[in-house]
């Protein structure tokens, strides 16, 4: 039987990037009763070794089908994590954090993602997409914002057959469960559904020959560090990267 061919079945296709956020949101995916297909991406990122993350996680969670779209963002360059030119900030506070656009962004990544997922729910003939983003701890990064999201929601329901078929029950769906939570709350979350954490990979400039263990120093590093600390826990993917003797 092909995948689009059980009308019957709950689909979703969960953006899938081998992080703490985008784990989080398949794992709250399936607890909703969908069969997840994940989507990765290899768009040239600094932080490549996220997609063998995306891959363990994938395999280790069970999902229907994971895919891994190559695309090249390095043609265009802009950012801290396609353009080795350009230094992925460390040891930065809070405040810092969110003051501005930071330099890890990549331009138009979450519009080039979603429009990707867009496509695959119309093969799968699914109508939910899952992403992890949030809101919260990057007030900097534009394609995380609910009006983004809103706006990429209409725009799916305006440009492809499945939107402009289906009736008001069945219009495509943007999910964004994580949009609104502190890290630390994601986290929780995650532990009550029993993600295992070690697994992910959330560094932006991985270290070692292999590029493999994350710095803990680059702000995605941080964030969850201190996310982790405040529930009275040591990131279990520094532990496993790093071992026992490493402390934040």
């Amino acid at each position: 039987m092909s995948e689009s061919a059980d009308h019957t079945t709950k689909r979703a296709v969960v953006l899938l990037s081998g992080g703490l956020d985008s784990v989080t949101a398949l794992a709250v995916a399936q607890r909703d009763g969908y069969e997840c297909h994940a989507l990765s991406f290899d768009y040239g990122q600094r932080h490549k070794v996220e997609l063998a993350a995306a891959q363990e996680i994938a395999d280790a969670m069970g999902v229907a089908s994971h895919r891994t779209a190559k695309i090249d963002l390095r043609a265009f360059g802009g950012s801290a994590l396609t353009d080795d030119t350009l230094d992925v900030p460390k040891d930065r506070d809070d405040d810092a954090m969110s003051h501005d656009i930071p330099v890890t962004y990549v331009p138009a990544r979450n519009t080039i993602f979603l429009s990707y997922a867009l496509a695959l729910a119309e093969v799968l003939e699914s109508t939910d997409l899952f992403i992890g983003v949030n809101a919260v701890d990057y007030s900097g990064y534009p394609d995380c914002r609910p009006e983004f999201i809103a706006s990429f929601e209409r725009t799916a329901n305006l440009a492809t057959k499945a939107g402009v078929t289906a009736d008001d029950d069945h219009h495509l769906k943007v999910h964004t469960p994580l949009i609104d939570l502190p890290k630390t709350d994601i986290i929780r979350l995650g532990l009550e559904l029993g993600v295992d954490y070690s697994l992910t990979h959330s560094c932006y400039d991985p270290l070692g020959p292999d590029h493999i263990k994350p710095c803990g120093h680059c702000d995605a590093c941080l964030l969850r560090i201190r996310a982790f600390e405040e529930l009275g826990q040591h990131d279990p993917a520094m532990l496993r990267h790093h071992g026992e003797a490493w402390k934040p």
